[in-house]
């Protein structure tokens, strides 16, 4: 019978089932199954009659021909950095409004010079949080990446194709204070890499997928 599929687990071979009941298994992106269609066992994202079930779950299997290029990734972070921006801009203005910094102004030129300096500094260190806090809540959601990955259709999977944890999510976007280095050449490692991943994604073995339409 063409229905006729088989899954290992635990070792053992369970079956014959349905292309249905394997779904409704809830049949693992890298769990074994051998199709009817074929005469060894393949791992159950690389079945094509199981694609849009594992992307209807969220499951994007990365592989060289959907991993996302330089170029979308770049129009993804300008979205998030002018949404981020923007954000705290609206922050500082009101925190003006009410009249809360005008407390902390200093006459004294010397001491204005220094404290103009403290609060760039303290400003690029909120703005840094603030990003890795981003992009860690949102990568961790069902959206499985920022607004800007979102309007740009991407994802940020693991190495199943599966949305990331918190915690490795949060991992990813700390490790992207190591890909900042010696002029961003972390970023660029895309550029080279086979699976287009950044030193961030290689650290955290994790990877943008570029959805389909």
């Amino acid at each position: 019978m063409i229905n006729e599929y088989y899954i290992l687990r635990d070792n053992e071979k369970h079956g014959p089932y349905s292309h249905t009941e394997l779904m409704d298994m809830e049949v693992n992106a890298t769990e074994l199954v051998l199709s009817p269609l074929a005469t060894d066992w393949q791992e159950a994202a690389e079945l094509p009659e199981l694609d849009e079930y594992f992307k209807s779950i969220g499951i994007y299997v990365p592989t060289q021909q959907n991993v996302a290029n330089f170029g979308w990734r770049l129009l993804a972070f300008v979205i998030d950095y002018v949404i981020i921006t923007i954000g705290l801009g609206v922050i500082a203005g009101i925190f003006v409004a009410t009249g809360r910094l005008a407390s902390s102004t200093i006459s004294d030129d010397s001491l204005s010079s220094t404290s103009s300096a403290e609060g760039d500094f303290l400003f690029r260190l909120i703005f840094l949080l603030i990003l890795i806090s981003y992009n860690s809540a949102f990568e961790a959601t069902k959206m499985q990446g920022s607004i800007g990955k979102f309007i740009c259709r991407l994802v940020v999977v693991n190495a199943n194709g599966e949305r990331l944890s918190f915690g490795t999510a949060l991992s990813r976007n700390l490790f992207k204070i190591l890909s900042s280095f010696f002029f961003c050449i972390g970023y660029f490692a895309m550029l080279w890499s086979p699976m287009k991943q950044c030193w961030h994604d290689q650290r955290a073995k994790t990877y943008v997928v570029k959805k389909p339409k």
